[in-house]
């Protein structure tokens, strides 16, 4: 396939960007669409310029690194994959490609492509986890006994991989999904009861703290979310907030 790829370049975060203009050619179906980048910017190298800088890491739809704006959706065309998953054959030879970096206030740009995710590690780090001393007398999980239905929400919870794509997505750069994903998969099991109110507390002070929107209720980050993450946790989440708040 021959293509037309305009590209967001920005230097670092507090240079000006514009989109420049790239020609490929010799672009095959199969392709994944980092490689099909991995190509132009072996293209860059031969004739001296500066390479086009994208995050990414696993290739696998595991990490959540690859995340572009692709022709204004998150991640492209494609659903319940990620921008490493996505193949050429979702484009026709001769398409024109718009590619951006995921855009919010929380997001901010460190080259091209590339933007600090660092406040989804802030706001985990708040409260995204369980104290369970685990060191030398270990107890066997299955000791604890556990719905099926309240473990498999759990785990459909904790299958975000915190790419950002929801955010992207989301006309005031909401966190709402992330978030709630990341509370969800413990409120739901009892290790994560001894905790909950202080956990769902310090995580929505940290989201807002770090600049993210509020949610918009239009559903946009759920279409976009590479795992499917129900907007279903978001109601869970508020739910978990207003009794934390009761609580005092």
């Amino acid at each position: 396939m021959k293509l037309t790829l305009k590209i967001w370049r920005q230097k670092n975060a507090a240079a000006e960007g514009k989109i420049v203009e790239y020609p490929i050619d010799g672009i095959e179906p199969d392709m994944s669409f980092l490689e099909m980048l991995d190509i132009l910017n072996d293209e860059l190298i031969v004739k001296g310029e500066d390479t086009v800088a994208f995050d990414h890491d696993c290739r696998e739809g595991i990490c959540g690194m690859c995340s572009l704006y692709i022709n204004g959706e998150a991640h492209g065309p494609d659903r319940l994959v990620t921008t490493c998953q996505l193949h050429m054959r979702k484009f026709k030879d001769g398409d024109t490609i718009f590619i951006e970096p995921f855009r919010a206030k929380a997001f901010p740009v460190i080259k091209d492509l590339v933007v600090d995710r660092g406040a989804f590690d802030r706001i985990q780090q708040s409260g995204g986890f369980v104290s369970v001393n685990t060191s030398g007398n270990t107890i066997d999980a299955n000791t604890i006994p556990i719905p099926k239905h309240d473990a498999d929400r759990a785990f459909d919870a904790a299958t975000c991989i915190g790419c950002g794509a929801c955010v992207a997505s989301c006309k005031n750069s909401s966190a709402m999904l992330f978030v709630s994903a990341k509370v969800s998969q413990f409120a739901l099991l009892p290790q994560g009861k001894v905790e909950a109110a202080d956990r769902v507390m310090n995580m929505v002070a940290q989201m807002d703290a770090e600049g993210f929107g509020n949610c918009t209720n239009t559903g946009a980050c759920e279409v976009e979310c590479p795992k499917g993450i129900s907007l279903e946790n978001i109601a869970r989440m508020n739910r978990e907030y207003l009794s934390a708040s009761l609580k005092g």
